[in-house]
């Protein structure tokens, strides 16, 4: 296996296409789950009751996609793909607004009803949840990604799991904050939620981070062996603006 300090590699690799494609899925589906539904577990911390919008069961993934990503094929190509999937949130936003506003059949106003499209998905294309969405996406998706290359550098490539675990309490922590922040200021979420969202949110996401670490170790491995690269950003431009 080759050793990059840097992005001047080769562009033919067997798997990013499919990690990128994986990446953004998971993060339209998890946008739309959280419109849907507020899972309630049933569980309380203290007298808090610990509840979370429905796009947290699938969110995680795409952190754990993305520390692959930065590990393995480096920031680079990790902030192309963290700007994809920005792109992609906004052009589906879009979308579900085309729809919302499309006149609608009649037998499907007398069956389901514009109302109870507006209640569901209306909010996919709504500005409060869309703004909520992407800054949070931002911060969070940046924020892991930076802290991974950065850490990877400091550690030499060693202990992996201080780097995936280490790079999501910072990354998850400005996700959850700022997406739940500004849904609720924007009217998405109720005020009275804002606490319970958030904690919840936020001690899910991480038990999943470190619940997984053994299938991303074998992940992160398996995809140096086979790519045959591993790179380290040692002189790389950590600026999100870059594309």
């Amino acid at each position: 296996m080759e050793t990059n300090t840097n992005d001047s590699v080769r562009n033919n690799f067997k798997y990013l296409d499919i990690l990128t494609v994986i990446f953004v899925l998971v993060l339209v589906l998890s946008n739309i789950a959280s419109s849907a539904k507020i899972i309630d577990w049933g569980v309380s911390l203290g007298k808090l009751a610990l509840s979370f919008d429905a796009g947290t069961v699938l969110f995680p993934i795409s952190y754990i996609i993305g520390d692959v990503l930065t590990e393995v094929y480096g920031y680079k190509r990790s902030r192309r793909i963290i700007w994809l999937g920005f792109g992609t949130l906004a052009f589906s936003a879009m979308v579900f607004w085309l729809v919302q506003v499309l006149p609608g059949e009649a037998t499907w106003q007398a069956s389901v009803g514009q109302q109870t499209y507006d209640q569901i998905l209306g909010s996919m294309s709504s500005g409060a949840i869309v703004v909520a969405s992407l800054a949070g996406f931002l911060a969070g998706s940046f924020s892991n990604a930076i802290m991974m290359a950065f850490m990877k550098v400091l550690t030499k490539g060693k202990l992996l799991w201080t780097r995936t675990i280490g790079s999501s309490i910072i990354g998850q922590a400005f996700d959850t904050f700022a997406f739940i922040f500004i849904a609720s200021a924007l009217g998405v979420f109720p005020w009275s939620l804002f606490w319970s969202l958030t904690i919840t949110n936020y001690i899910f996401k991480l038990i999943v981070e470190v619940v997984v670490t053994p299938i991303t170790y074998w992940v992160v491995n398996s995809l140096k062996r086979r790519e045959g690269v591993d790179i380290f950003d040692e002189d790389t431009n950590l600026s999100p603006f870059k594309f």
